[in-house]
């Protein structure tokens, strides 16, 4: 270490007290949206590999044996035209219903009332009863009930489909033909009995439909001799113009009195309001000498200070003068408000009285003689006893038409065939569905786990959901890993290490020749991240160099400690005068990485007199980079972390070092590092991939945010992604 021999004090080498950042953020680069890329999708696919597989594979276990363990099953069908088809070929069934109905109901087939008569057990029992003497087995409830014998109608047309299953093409041929004749009899059956009872019906109903005929006309007849009346309407025409007349004055009336009404709301309004005060000359006026009194002010200011004379008067002015205006505009906007409501009763009132008129002449129009009435009664009747009668007269001609033919009024258009090919089990269709439900639950299994899941997964996600400058992504080499366990009993032989982050501990690295070969080409990688934050943090600013840093993070084995000891080596090794101080004096770390002892530090400069040179010590092999562990535990280390001692020491370490990192306790639940983090650039954040969850990161941030800390980025331990292999192919290939 350079000079550490010279005290540190607030004003070293002539030069004032460090001009410390200002709590705003460096600026940010913009972020892109987080979409759901390939890269993503296949980095979800690798990490939940297992849980796809398995799903995937009970499923296509599942499918695999029901398709080959299920027995074939074979089908075939018959297709029944029920309807002529030229639809204007009205039937004289359908004729008759319009005969029954007086409103004339709709005409044709109930297909779904069709179709269950024909699965009704009257029908069917005889076709059950044919096709048991050559296969007992054959029962109502497994021929109906059980669906093997399905009727049903071809989307809107007027044929209907049987379709038979079973196992025994022959049995499905003999079924289907035994169906098919029965139904042919039935509809023959059924034609000729609604024929005949048609024309019963109708021979019935022409005897009073003939007399009710009669009768009206001689009412009319006698109506029209007696009272000398033909046209109704033309007593009426007179009484009609006038309340027309009314109507339209009245709708008139009405949208002026809409206009009114919308008017009158504008004004309450603060756009109306604004409308009319415009338009006012006094108000105007009034307006105009204001902004003149407030430019004059303006003026002045530049001249005479507020107390000044001259200012007093025209601040006095100003005050009379507003009061004058407000005054002036509540009378104007009275004023306004007061006719436009006059306007809308005046309306209101003209358009009641035209309503009322418009009533008196419907009221009239309503009292007509009751001649006119009666004689438009008799004529509707007469029409429609007319129409009955002549569509009784044309049904029964069609009736005895049809009846006296014998032809079925059903046909098969396709008769059934005995079928070669089993429609189920269909092997190669049901394992390729299997194949795809499986592959798509497995992924939607993988996307459940994958949501419930609250950490991050790769640096991108991390980037995405924290919009905060990405410093660096540090990897995780199997070979550290295996270099800290060589030294896990050192660590946990030193003093006041009872949680240790998750990363190991980087020093040999920065020192290949004191090292195996292997080894620094291995972590090299690490080495060559870790540069990439040291630069990053460097070039946050174009005008500014960052020169101390709080590294924290959001809850203990993040590695924000190795980050910490590390960071500072490579600032070191490129040049820079380096102070590494350990602010977490609850759990202190840096001692322990830096294999330092701990008998005096931080809290032992922060509570005693002594100079800060005493607890300073350098990092063996490492030029240029001091250490201030964290000393003895103190009671209370919040009280010591927030006192002027520490904010003048956090000076003098700006002032003498070219980069001063303090390695801080968790941000949830501690106020440590908020207290020294304010006094700094800003606070680095570390987070572990695949560790950290979401929620604790972003009240972490929240936490910052309270504190006005200023967030210089964010640092990513445990990256595994493509970068660090292409690095090392780069380098070793």
């Amino acid at each position: 270490m350079q000079n550490t021999s010279q005290p540190l004090n607030n004003n070293l080498n002539g030069h004032s007290a460090p001009p410390f950042l200002p709590p705003e953020p460096f600026p940010w680069a913009e972020m892109e949206e987080n979409d759901w890329d390939l890269s993503q999708l296949l980095g979800l696919l690798k990490r939940r590999a297992l849980v796809i597989v398995g799903v995937a594979t009970t499923v296509m276990a599942g499918v695999t044996y029901k398709t080959l363990t299920q027995s074939p099953q074979y089908e075939s069908n018959f297709r029944l035209l029920v309807e002529p088809v030229d639809e204007n070929d009205e039937s004289s069934l359908s004729k008759l219903t319009a005969a029954v109905d007086t409103n004339l109901g709709k005409s044709g087939l109930d297909y779904e009332t069709q179709i269950e008569v024909l699965k009704s057990p009257e029908l069917m029992n005889d076709i059950v009863e044919e096709l048991q003497e050559k296969y007992p087995e054959i029962t109502y409830e497994n021929l109906i009930k059980e669906d093997t014998l399905n009727i049903v109608r071809l989307g809107e047309t007027k044929i209907i489909e049987v379709r038979y299953q079973d196992d025994s093409p022959t049995q499905i041929k003999q079924v289907l033909d035994t169906v098919a004749k029965n139904y042919l009899k039935y509809s023959l059956e059924k034609r000729q009995t609604q024929l005949n009872q048609g024309i019963r019906f109708v021979e019935k109903e022409l005897p009073p439909i003939n007399k009710q005929v009669d009768t009206l006309q001689k009412q009319l007849q006698a109506f029209r001799q007696e009272y000398n009346f033909f046209d109704p309407n033309t007593q009426s025409s007179q009484v009609s113009e006038q309340l027309k007349l009314l109507s339209e004055q009245r709708q008139g009336v009405e949208q002026q009195l809409a206009k009114a009404r919308a008017n009158f709301a504008l004004l309450q309004q603060e756009q109306g309001a604004l409308a009319v005060l415009k338009n006012a000359t006094v108000y105007q006026q009034l307006v105009t000498q204001l902004r003149q009194l407030e430019t004059e002010i303006a003026e002045q200011s530049t001249r005479f200070q507020d107390d000044a004379p001259i200012m007093q008067r025209l601040k006095e002015k100003r005050q009379k003068l507003m009061p004058l205006l407000q005054q002036e505009g509540r009378r104007i906007l009275n004023l306004t408000l007061s006719e436009a409501s006059n306007q809308v009763q005046a309306l209101e009132v003209q358009s009641q009285q035209l309503s009322a008129a418009e009533q008196q002449l419907s009221t009239r129009i309503k009292e007509l003689p009751a001649l006119a009435r009666r004689y438009t009664e008799l004529q509707q009747q007469l029409k429609i006893a007319n129409e009955s009668l002549n569509r009784f007269l044309t049904t029964r001609q069609n009736l005895r038409i049809e009846a006296a033919q014998t032809e079925l009024p059903w046909e098969i258009i396709k008769a059934p065939i005995l079928p070669e090919d089993p429609i189920s089990p269909n092997i190669p269709r049901n394992l390729i569905l299997g194949f795809v439900a499986s592959a798509l639950l497995g992924i939607g299994a993988a996307l459940l786990r994958e949501k419930l899941d609250n950490t991050y997964h790769n640096v991108d996600a991390l980037k995405d959901d924290l919009k905060l400058p990405l410093l660096g992504a540090l990897p995780i080499d199997k070979s550290l890993e295996a270099n800290k366990k060589a030294n896990s009993s050192k660590e946990q032989s030193s003093q006041n290490t009872q949680l240790l982050d998750d990363t190991p501990d980087f020093s040999p690295i920065f020192h290949p020749e004191s090292t195996p070969d292997s080894y620094f080409q291995q972590s090299g990688q690490f080495v060559e991240a870790l540069r990439v934050v040291h630069t990053n943090l460097q070039m946050l600013s174009s005008d500014r160099q960052v020169r101390s840093i709080v590294i924290s993070s959001a809850l203990p084995g993040d590695g924000k400690s190795t980050d910490a000891h590390n960071l500072a080596q490579v600032a070191a090794s490129m040049g820079q005068k380096v102070l590494l101080v350990d602010t977490d004096l609850r759990r202190p770390q840096v001692h322990a990485r830096t294999g330092l002892p701990n008998l005096w530090g931080l809290s032992n400069l922060i509570s005693g007199n002594m100079p800060a040179e005493e607890v300073m010590q350098d990092l063996p092999d490492i030029y240029g980079c001091s250490v201030i562990t964290s000393g003895a535990i103190p009671p209370d280390a919040t009280r010591l972390l927030s006192s002027v001692k520490m904010k003048e020491l956090v000076k003098e370490f700006h002032q003498k070092f070219d980069l001063v990192i303090y390695d801080a306790p968790p941000l949830v639940g501690l106020a440590d590092a908020s207290l020294v983090a304010p006094h700094t650039d800003g606070v680095v954040l570390v987070v572990r991939i695949d560790k950290t969850e979401r929620s604790i990161v972003k009240q972490a941030i929240d936490n910052l945010k309270t504190s006005r800390t200023n967030v210089l980025g964010v640092v990513a331990n445990g990256d595994k992604s493509m970068f660090h292999k292409y690095y090392h192919k780069y380098y070793h290939s």
